[in-house]
């Protein structure tokens, strides 16, 4: 028996009581729809917009600037006089998602509503704090809004939370708060191995995919290459979009249907969207073969890259690229080799203005014997499936290492109810 179990048995085996959130918790405004009864007081903190809380950031600062997001930033007490706050809290945005905060200290508010706990004596408010995280999709599903979202405080309050003795309530932060700190330390870890693994990968990419010249002709690993354009060699064309106005060609879509974030130079195996065949005759949405590299051609993703692996159609902001030969050139190799280009071609993006079909197909690309685009996609396809699929690798491990730390916080926080 451990030492929770032992403190339950001796302190609460009969089961715990439960209490309103709005109950136990005291908040810096008051909602709508909460009867007196269960929010009785409210406590005062300042707050300041999100631009003003990012410019208030320096280094060496001890006061925390608390955002709705992941910005995560100090300042010192001269930089934020007259806005500073102290104490023990909770914070829910007032927009967006269900980004859930504890701090203790000196801080600065942007954008949040704030909790601390109606009697420290009766509620840890770290460990409702860890009771609330297992609730997370609960309480994501609480914001509601066509635009930004915003929460429906009266049911979040309303959402029941067990009230062990504080002792429990002591030993269950103290045990999360390692688990913590030792998911945080490796998952560091792990994140410092998979970046090292990534950087080596683009080391390998660049230098088997950077031909070198040698008296007027080019070699790629010793072999030569013949450079050709993009529109010689291969088919380019885009995409479009069905009218979002007319159901009739979404509803039972069976046909995968892509959007420009896709392209992030890495393969793609899966669609969240879907068009049906009506969609796709009355558009300019074609539907892709397997293996085909994709480029986006405006937007954050510019001149980034995705590859194919099924049948699907885009829409008009992805330019898809497929070997007219694949004797020749294989549409792996292309992959990798614009992918390799991002850079190069990123840094001519205020001379192109922006990428289009006719640019594209000029753009031109080193093609060594067909054995040799085959080596190269072997080596590089090892490389990409360690790196970049969440089945296998470190990104496998650090999902597990996540999943394993939230099995084990809903575990101590699972209360038998006090009839």
């Amino acid at each position: 028996m451990n030492k929770i179990e032992k403190l339950i048995a001796e302190l609460c085996p009969e089961g715990v009581e439960w209490k309103k959130l709005g109950e136990v918790t005291i908040w810096d405004r008051r909602f709508n729809g909460i009867y007196n009864n269960i929010q009785k007081n409210v406590i005062s903190f300042k707050h300041i917009s999100a631009n003003d809380l990012k410019k208030l950031e320096t280094t060496g600062g001890n006061i925390k600037l608390l955002s709705t997001g992941k910005f995560d930033g100090w300042t010192t007490e001269k930089l934020a006089e007259g806005y500073i706050n102290e104490g023990e809290i909770i914070s829910i945005p007032s927009g967006g998602s269900a980004n859930i905060k504890y701090y203790n200290g000196k801080f600065v508010d942007s954008g949040n509503i704030l909790a601390t706990s109606f009697d420290s004596n009766i509620l840890n408010l770290k460990y409702c704090y860890y009771f609330l995280l297992t609730k997370i999709k609960l309480i994501e599903s609480y914001f509601r809004g066509s635009g930004v979202k915003h929460p429906d405080m009266p049911s979040i309050l309303n959402i029941p939370i067990p009230i062990p003795p504080l002792p429990i309530q002591e030993e269950i932060v103290k045990i999360l708060d390692t688990f913590t700190e030792l998911e945080a330390e490796l998952e560091a870890e792990l994140e410092a191995e998979l970046e090292a693994r990534k950087k080596q990968y683009e080391y390998y990419r660049n230098t088997l995919l950077t031909p070198v010249e040698h008296n007027g002709r080019w070699y790629l690993n010793g072999k030569e290459v013949e450079w050709k354009k993009l529109g010689e060699v291969c088919e380019v064309c885009s995409g479009g979009t069905p009218s979002k106005n007319k159901e009739e060609y979404w509803i039972n879509g069976n046909i995968p249907w892509l959007k420009s974030e896709v392209c992030n130079n890495k393969s793609v195996k899966s669609s969240n969207s879907f068009i049906n065949e009506l969609g796709l005759k009355n558009s300019n949405a074609k539907l892709l073969r397997e293996n085909t590299t994709l480029m986006a051609l405006v937007g954050a993703t510019i001149f980034k890259t995705a590859f194919l692996e099924f049948k699907a159609s885009i829409n008009q902001n992805i330019a898809a690229i497929k070997s007219i030969e694949e004797n020749k050139l294989k549409d792996k190799f292309i992959f990798y080799c614009l992918t390799n280009m991002y850079k190069e071609l990123k840094s001519k993006m205020n001379s192109y203005g922006m990428l289009n079909l006719s640019i594209l197909r000029n753009i031109s690309i080193p093609i060594p014997p067909l054995s040799d685009q085959e080596r190269i996609v072997a080596i590089l396809d090892k490389f990409e499936a360690l790196v970049n699929d969440l089945s296998q690798g470190l990104p496998a491990e650090i999902e597990a290492r996540r999943k394993q730390y939230e099995y084990y916080r809903n575990k101590l926080l699972t209360f038998k109810r006090k009839e």
